[in-house]
Parts: C-alpha cells; structure tokens; sequence
C-alpha cells in the first residue's frame, strides 16, 4: 500500500512539473520566438493599448466614457428607462458642448466593457477643433495625426476602422 502512494506522489509531482513548469515554459519561449511583439504584451510608458484610460482636459482626444477599472470590468446594465442612464447622457453631452464639441453616441455611452482602448474614427474626428485649439495647433495637422492613426479593420473585413486613443495621444504629444 505505501509503495503505491508513494508512486502516486512521485507521479503527481512530476505530472504537476511538466504541466505547471515545462509546459508554460515551452509556449511562452514559442510565442516570443514566433510572435515578439505579441508575446510581450501592450504595456508601454504610458498604459496599455489594449485596456483604455481616462483622459483629463481638451488638450487630449477622450475614449467612450467608460470607468476603465480592470478589477471592475463589465457594463453597467443600465437599460434604455434607466433615469441613471439619462442623467450621466445628460452630463455628458454638456459637458461636451461645454468643449465645443458634438459627440458621437459612443463618446457619451459606455462600452459593453468598460475597457475599450478605440473610438471610431468618426469620434476622434469631432474632437480634432478642441485638441487643436487647445495645444494651439493648427486644425490640419491634428486630423492628419488622427488620419495617420486609423487602423482598418481586422484582416481587412472584420470589424470598423478604429483610433487608439492612447496611440494617437502618445503621437499628439510628441506632435509640437
């Protein structure tokens, strides 16, 4: 009877080994070989490109208005009656038009998410007179800025083109 526990132990150390060490280590050294820039993720200086951030003040472009908290990820469920839901619209759209800017639908409503990193070109596009007159740059280079930062869709059929709000505000900066 000991010897087959004993056996049974060996295994499960060196199944959990194999499983638990070698095998992670065997994908992981693959993928950074093959894929480089995909294995080491989107964390730069300035966030991720993958998870979006709030943006303070009109010298940035802004993503939907979402609570971009990965701990709290999910949407908020607030359906069409919901009077929370026509209140934060409500804020939203002054405080836009406080900037000068109309909005698109997703720059007032939040994502399914509440981590999406893109906006439609669209959104990015009515916010172009606010950066600009904000960094005091003139209107045409930031929508060139914006037009060079249009990513089509994936595989070129799938999906809508979309802007990386931290990727086209990480080039705005370096833009003077």
């Amino acid at each position: 009877m000991l010897r087959h526990l004993r056996r049974s132990i060996v295994l499960a150390l060196c199944l959990a080994a194999l499983c638990g060490l070698g095998y992670p280590l065997l994908v992981t050294g693959v993928a950074t070989a093959l894929f480089p820039v995909q294995a080491r993720g989107s964390l730069g200086p300035n966030g991720s490109t993958l998870i979006g951030q709030a943006w303070q003040g009109p010298q940035w472009f802004h993503g939907r208005p979402d609570p971009y908290t990965p701990m709290a990820s999910g949407a908020a469920n607030l359906g069409p009656r919901s009077r929370v839901l026509a209140a934060q619209v409500a804020a939203r759209l002054a405080a836009w038009h406080r900037l000068g800017v109309t909005p698109t639908a997703e720059l007032v409503l939040g994502s399914g998410s509440g981590l999406d990193p893109d906006i439609s070109p669209r959104s990015a596009y009515v916010q172009v007179a606010m950066v600009a007159r904000a960094r005091h740059l003139p209107v045409g280079a930031v929508r060139r800025l914006v037009q060079s930062q249009v990513q089509g869709p994936e595989l070129g059929f799938l999906g809508e083109p979309v802007v990386n709000v931290l990727q086209v505000n990480e080039r705005l900066a370096r833009l003077r």
